[in-house]
């Protein structure tokens, strides 16, 4: 998809498709009025008819405006007039985009960015906008005989009223871009189905991130470097298939030579049926999306170099499945992780920190100025937050600050829930340093991430907890691409301090 921008005449645009926005009781945008007024009324006169009200996210299609280029213009309902919400403006986006991958339109111009925003700027309508169409495009059919039918759309072009926007404009164009490909690698990755994308598969698209950019560099740790690394908690998880365990690394190098990296670990269980604590039939039947930590950081990294961001970033897939053979870990066994800790399994389905710690510890021989961890790791944080916030727990509040902030600011929101020397008290064991879960599953998120913060080492670090985002509920679940416009969003603002 090509995007581009213009401060053109509205009148004398050639394109396919013209959007413009409309309001409840016949209120026009500036661009509808504009539209209205050089073709004598003709918009007031679709609205005199009343089939289309302009209430939110209502579309009305017309090919008969006289005196302009546009082959068809798309009338888009806003509600009551007034400074929209994020959440509507989206909303009314989104309707727009999924009609226009339905008509035979190849190239589009839309106004709707144009329209004031609560609490968000020029700069974020014009990021929603491709990120909207970005998403109505998606589709995942590799593994279909049939394949969806070819969109005909391959240009979006943004209007603004005089050329001084356009240099901002077209800066934000590239970042929403860049975005928009980390999120459909994201989604890609998690929708791939478990004997296809297994821990090696996860290595092999680390590698081809690398091969594709010379500031990326990869290294793939094995089984055997991690046994001499003494990584005893994350092979108690990978012995159990036979599949072999891996750990990919990839350092982007866009900023200063000597600039402490942030880390991003992410948890990569390319399938998980628990272990000898053996998951129901139907806990297992989204748990292909176990690994959405890892292609989440993946992403991340594809989506930085894609807008060449001028920050060191270091990201670290810890993959492995968590399967069941004569090797898989059972209840009661005390295992070393690489930081010296010994962690006794109380279960095994609390795997993905068994990886993590390991990642964790591992990530501290790069010097990082943070550490932020991205996981599926608790399906007690669904209980909590459902669908719609990522679960955030940091033991630096400034870094948990930010990311907030950066949550906010991208309409892709986490909450804070708290962390402290109660919930690692919970972990305590008889028989070795600490559990890997508190039996009771009392403050499930809230301890698992306790668990983690014993291997920060004195390291700012956040936690994100994207059981419930990672993914679109449904009949069957659809991978969503988040958090990656909450981690780029706080990456854009990092360079720019």
């Amino acid at each position: 998809m090509r995007y581009t921008t213009t401060a053109e005449p509205l009148k004398n645009i050639k394109t396919d498709c013209l959007i413009i926005g409309v309001f409840e009781r016949k209120q026009l945008t500036d661009a509808a009025k504009t539209i209205d007024k050089v073709s004598r009324g003709e918009i007031s006169n679709i609205l005199s008819h009343g089939d289309f009200q302009g209430k939110l996210g209502q579309l009305f299609t017309t090919y008969s405006i006289k005196r302009i280029q546009a082959k068809r213009v798309l009338l888009v309902g806003l509600g009551k007039k007034g400074a929209l919400s994020a959440r509507d403006f989206r909303k009314a986006v989104a309707h727009a985009c999924k009609r226009l991958t339905k008509t035979k339109s190849k190239t589009a111009v839309t106004t709707l960015h144009q329209q004031s925003i609560q609490g968000h700027d020029d700069i974020w309508n014009i990021r929603a906008s491709v990120l909207q169409l970005n998403k109505a495009l998606y589709t995942f059919d590799q593994f279909k005989s049939k394949k969806a039918d070819a969109v005909s759309l391959n240009k979006l072009t943004l209007a603004f009223d005089n050329k001084l926007q356009l240099s901002t404009a077209n800066a934000a164009i590239d970042q929403a871009d860049a975005i928009a490909q980390g999120a459909s690698f994201t989604k890609d990755l998690g929708n791939m189905p478990p004997n296809v994308c297994n821990p090696a598969y996860l290595a092999t698209q680390a590698k081809a991130l690398a091969a594709d950019d010379k500031r990326i560099h990869c290294k793939i740790l094995e089984e055997k470097d991690m046994e001499k690394l003494g990584m005893g908690s994350f092979l108690s998880v990978s012995q159990g298939s036979d599949a072999p365990g891996k750990m990919a690394i990839l350092e982007y190098k866009g900023g200063e030579k000597d600039e402490a990296p942030i880390v991003l670990v992410g948890k990569g269980i390319t399938f998980d049926t628990g272990g000898t604590c053996i998951k129901p039939t139907a806990g297992m039947a989204d748990m292909k999306y176990d690994m959405c930590g890892a292609a989440t950081v993946l992403g991340v990294i594809k989506a930085s170099a894609a807008m060449n961001l001028p920050l060191n970033v270091t990201v670290i897939v810890a993959a492995a499945e968590n399967m069941i053979n004569g090797k898989a870990s059972r209840i009661g066994d005390v295992v070393t992780s690489m930081s010296g800790h010994t962690i006794e399994i109380v279960n095994t389905d609390a795997e993905g920190r068994l990886v993590l710690c390991d990642a964790m510890t591992y990530a501290q021989s790069f010097k990082p100025a943070e550490i932020i961890t991205v996981a599926t790791l608790t399906g007690a944080v669904i209980s909590s937050l459902g669908y719609y916030k990522t679960g955030l727990l940091s033991t630096h509040q400034p870094l948990a600050d930010n990311l907030l902030n950066a949550g906010k600011t991208a309409e892709d929101r986490a909450w804070q829930l708290p962390i402290n020397e109660d919930y690692k008290d919970l972990l305590k064991s008889e028989y070795a340093d600490m559990v890997n879960a508190v039996i009771s599953r009392e403050a499930g998120t809230v301890t698992s991430a306790a668990f983690l913060s014993n291997f920060t080492e004195n390291t700012p670090w956040a936690h994100l907890d994207i059981a419930g985002t990672a993914t679109i509920p449904g009949r069957q679940a659809k991978a969503s691409g988040r958090p990656i416009p909450l981690l780029m969003e706080y990456l854009i603002q990092k360079a720019c301090m």
